[in-house]
């Protein structure tokens, strides 16, 4: 016999197997989450973590139909197995295969997609109400995890629960992670719900007489919490908010799991239930390192380790600041991190590690991280926000009013400034030069490689107001880094060759498709300068002014949307110059790109490529040439008396 996970093809499968059958397929799936994971890497921690959850619900719900809303939705895996795209599942994360994350069109089970924490409660409270209107009867279902509590969206939907909608089912899936361990109040308030030993003896004997009792388990144990809990837990928070809590449970339990959902079916009130599990479950080196197997590259199974890269092969940019930041931070005690729970992934846990008093960890609170680094500058001190350039999106009025408007210090490190391949639009960071040049006081700055990114920190610990450096995701040039950093002149580009046909300017660390357009346009005859831009803003108007008096056309290559990026900012400065040279601007288009499974695919499909700028760099001559002889002609037959 074959493996049941090959036999289903949608949720009516899962509902006709036995409970025996589940738990085995509950096994299957985990070895295919290995299996897959350790090629094309992925988030494999969450998802080992809801394998039970995910079939349960499956169980006892009707989706489509019935609504599943997951928080940031990087634990869909199982979902996605379970819901059509099993025969793609080898291929998640890669070209032409799933996301990973929901998606809404992708399929029809994924009803709201995200890459986000916080998002799936407001969703779900939307639907909720919606449905009320509407005077439908499908259930909503929002899972979450315990790191979304730390975020102001789940605590905005929260307060609103009770005067938005009658019937909603919250699933508060308690690892104690997001990416690294959880931190806060709210996290604590968890614990000790979870901790507290009078609740868990309780429960224990209230197991046993459930037991005894055999039907209608969930009811009579829903009627007994109430009777004690409001003792031994004095104010449950969720209870508060108007949402009856039900928990913690065994999130690894399926005939509990399938038990209590049936239960939350039913029920005419908003409820939440609390389950525990652990992240990781099934493969015993993801759950002793989480945080490395939250989101993993590919690994060996057998020892858990990533394939580990070519000897010799540069660091990653987020290590280069990672070890600067620790580097500066030696020298300034008032030099301070912030994270918003990506300790990880931005490489700040250096700083944790090496100066524990001048590092935070705020949770996913980007907003709160970005007015608490503000309030901090107020004092004197010299933050250092690294976030994700698409998780700092969620900041920007933050940024607007309490940074900039002030005129404060901060600085704001945007790791992940470009393409995030294997994740998608959501994580894709394109647009923070857009949304950075719209921000007064804002100084946007962007290296070529690692050296000049430890250049550029050191240079805006020099300078005031807002400061943001992006730089991207993944290795350096192979550049080394100088013993003393330099303090790199404001708004002043780096002109690295001269010439008089074509001015390629590139901003950021797009420079091998810079110098492959140079050598491409070098050997075909013509004269080209070769500049590093370094600024967005403010941009160096006078190197513009001279290369756009002096060149015929002028060349922009950024790792970026086009609208209102760097080439947008070459544009308005040449126009306000009253000069009229062509620019040629290769970067993003004006959508939301897709997953792929190297950046070079997206770059081969959106012609963000030597080849792209090549052809704009000869259109744009031809085009200025067929111009000038237009001119000319029309001078001359002028003076013959044409009109």
């Amino acid at each position: 016999m074959g493996r049941y996970l090959d036999m289903i093809n949608s949720p009516a499968d899962v509902k006709l197997l036995t409970m025996e059958q589940l738990t085995t397929l509950a096994q299957e799936i985990r070895d295919e989450l290995v299996s897959v994971l350790s090629k094309t890497g992925g988030h494999l921690g969450p998802n080992l973590g809801v394998v039970e959850l995910t079939l349960a619900m499956h169980r006892v719900f009707n989706s489509p139909k019935d609504r599943f809303v997951w928080d940031v939705s990087h634990q869909v895996y199982i979902h996605k197995l379970v819901t059509g795209r099993r025969q793609n599942f080898s291929k998640i994360r890669q070209t032409g295969g799933p996301m990973g994350f929901a998606c809404r069109s992708e399929s029809e089970y994924d009803c709201f997609g995200a890459g986000h924490a916080g998002t799936a409660l407001s969703a779900a409270l939307g639907m909720a109400a919606a449905r009320d209107k509407a005077n439908s009867g499908e259930h909503v279902v929002c899972v979450l995890g315990d790191a979304a509590l730390t975020n102001g969206i789940t605590l905005e939907a929260l307060n609103n629960i009770k005067h938005s909608t009658k019937r909603l089912i919250v699933i508060l899936n308690d690892n104690e992670y997001s990416i690294a361990r959880n931190v806060g109040a709210l996290s604590d308030y968890l614990n000790r719900i979870v901790t507290n030993p009078r609740y868990q003896a309780a429960h224990k004997k209230l197991e046993h007489v459930m037991q005894r009792l055999g039907r209608d388990i969930a009811r009579i144990e829903h009627k007994v919490e109430e009777a004690f809990k409001s003792i031994l837990v004095p104010s449950v928070l969720f209870e508060e908010f108007g949402l009856s809590y039900l928990g913690p449970f065994n999130g690894h339990d399926l005939p509990r799991l399938i038990s209590m959902l049936e239960f939350a079916k039913q029920q005419e009130h908003p409820i939440l239930l609390h389950v525990q599990t652990v992240k990781g479950k099934g493969y015993e080196k993801a759950i002793e390192d989480p945080s490395t197997f939250h989101g993993v590259g590919p690994f060996d199974i057998e020892t858990g380790r990533p394939f580990s890269r070519k000897n010799g092969a540069p660091p990653n940019y987020q290590d280069v600041f990672g070890d600067a930041i620790v580097r500066f931070a030696k020298q300034n005690t008032k030099l301070v991190g912030i994270t918003a729970a990506m300790p990880s992934g931005t490489s700040l846990g250096k700083l944790q590690e090496a100066a524990p008093n001048q590092y935070f960890d705020v949770g996913i609170a980007e907003e709160h991280a970005v007015i608490f680094a503000a309030g901090m500058a107020t004092m004197g001190f010299r933050p250092v926000c690294a976030i994700y350039s698409t998780f700092l999106q969620r900041a920007y009025d933050c940024i607007m009013h309490d940074v900039a408007l002030q005129n404060v210090d901060v600085v704001f490190a945007l790791d992940r400034g470009g393409l995030s391949a294997n994740d998608g639009a959501t994580h894709h960071g394109i647009f923070d030069i857009a949304y950075g040049r719209s921000i007064p006081q804002a100084i946007l700055m962007a290296p070529k490689d690692e050296d000049e990114l430890v250049d550029m920190l050191w240079t805006a610990l020099q300078l005031h107001g807002p400061i943001m450096i992006r730089y991207p995701r993944g290795a350096g040039e192979g550049v080394p880094i100088k013993p003393q950093p330099a303090v790199l002149p404001l708004g002043k580009a780096e002109v690295l060759q001269h010439g008089t046909d074509v001015a390629i300017i590139f901003y950021g660390a797009v420079q091998s498709i810079a110098k492959q357009t140079l050598a491409t346009l070098e050997a075909e005859g013509l004269s080209v300068a070769f500049i590093n831009a370094r600024f967005a803003k403010p941009v160096d108007r006078e190197m513009l002014e001279q290369y756009g008096r002096m060149a015929k056309v002028i060349c922009t290559i950024e790792d970026h949307a086009l609208m209102g990026g760097f080439g947008s900012a070459v544009l308005e400065t040449l126009s306000d110059l009253h000069i009229d040279t062509p620019v040629a601007r290769v970067g993003w288009p004006d959508q939301f790109l897709e997953h792929a499974s190297s950046n070079k695919d997206l770059q081969d499909k959106y012609g963000l490529n030597a080849a792209t700028a090549v052809a704009k760099v000869k259109e744009a001559l031809a085009d200025a040439k067929r111009k000038s002889e237009g001119q000319k002609f029309r001078v001359v037959t002028g003076h013959a008396g044409a009109a």
